[in-house]
């Protein structure tokens, strides 16, 4: 590493170069503020420390200050000058310099005082900089391992969900798929698209609430049975909700405001609002509130399409898959009483995507 000395005295820079030569440091020569940039220029990255006057031809030590400091904050620049004295030093130092020694040196002793001082602060300067940058790296580390243990948690949530209802992993992977397209199709920010796609597998995860004779029936519900159908909904909600308690968690998801408003996790809300509201239908014949309209959150509202959809096309227990004409069919005579029309228009502008992603995550 070198020491930059720029001084307009020739004898004063021999004087000093040979004396920081002997303290085992490479040392670099400039007369005048101008020089001294130019040797900054090109071994800025060898250059721990300049020593330099103010009074100079050219370029003064002013104005070397003010263009090293936009240059490199953190390089030690100490004065070394006889004019003015504090108000010069006073100068100086406002414009970035680190220290100041007076001329003419009587001891060596003070510069190496001063030079040990500055280079010991830089030195620390380094270690914190680069102590908060592998902190801060860290700390980006373990937030986006948090991450990815969250949205892995939610997933295999969703599992747990597909071995309630008898379904295969793939029917969740392609209620996300779609529902992120409709997301797009209808205007939705990206990032919220994303989270469709996080957290649309979820809408269901409220069957595990549900007992399995009712679950697994193949056959048609009772009004009873169908009752309790229904509660999955609600179920979904609570096992999302705050971790309080389960009374708490159920006061928030009876009241579709709250539901909506409670404020924690991104990710958790979305997934709470569509497992609470996925069954709500646009003309209000919906449960568990009856919502109609645009009351209903529009991402539910995707999700409402997108899971009917994946119903009709897929083989269930108790009926085969209907063909690509009948589901088409379904969903548009749904269109303003079922859905939201907007969402419906949607779908049938991309339906060549949408069945795309069917046949690539196929059963």
């Amino acid at each position: 590493m070198s020491i930059l000395i720029i001084d307009d005295e020739a004898g004063l820079r021999r004087s000093l170069c040979a004396y920081l030569e002997d303290r085992d440091f490479d040392v670099l020569e400039a007369a005048n503020g101008r020089e001294g940039l130019e040797m900054l220029e090109r071994h800025v990255q060898s250059i721990e420390a300049v020593i330099v006057d103010l009074n100079m031809p050219v370029m003064d030590g002013y104005s070397f200050i003010q263009e090293a400091v936009q240059r490199t904050r953190e390089l030690p620049l100490i004065v070394l000058s006889g004019v003015g004295i504090v108000e010069d030093a006073l100068r100086a130092v406002r414009l970035g310099a680190w220290d100041f020694i007076t001329k003419p040196l009587h001891s060596f002793e003070i510069l190496d005082h001063t030079l040990d001082k500055a280079l010991e602060k830089a030195r620390l300067i380094r270690e914190n900089r680069a102590y908060q940058t592998n902190l801060e790296q860290l700390v980006r580390q373990r937030t986006a391992e948090l991450e990815l243990t969250r949205r892995q948690v939610m997933q295999r949530l969703s599992r747990a969900a597909e071995y309630k209802d008898n379904e295969t992993g793939r029917h969740v992977v392609r209620v996300g798929e779609i529902s992120a397209l409709l997301g797009r199709a209808v205007g939705l920010p990206e990032i919220h698209c994303e989270m469709l796609h996080e957290c649309a597998p979820l809408h269901d995860v409220g069957k595990i609430g549900i007992p399995d004779d009712i679950l697994l029936k193949p056959g048609k519900f009772t009004e009873a049975e169908w009752k309790v159908m229904q509660l999955h909904c609600m179920f979904g909600c609570e096992i999302l909700g705050p971790l309080t308690s389960k009374d708490e968690a159920h006061q928030i998801c009876i009241d579709s405001r709250q539901a909506l408003t409670l404020s924690d996790n991104e990710l958790l809300g979305l997934s709470r609002a569509l497992a609470l509201f996925h069954h709500e239908r646009w003309d209000g014949k919906g449960y568990p509130f009856g919502l109609a309209g645009e009351a209903i959150p529009i991402e539910a509202r995707v999700v409402a399409v997108v899971d009917v959809f994946d119903a009709l096309s897929s083989d269930r227990p108790y009926k085969r898959a209907f063909p690509e004409e009948k589901c088409h069919q379904i969903i548009r005579e749904g269109a303003g009483t079922q859905f939201d029309s907007q969402v419906v228009e949607a779908f049938f502008r991309h339906t060549g995507d949408i069945w795309a992603i069917r046949e690539r995550w196929k059963d």
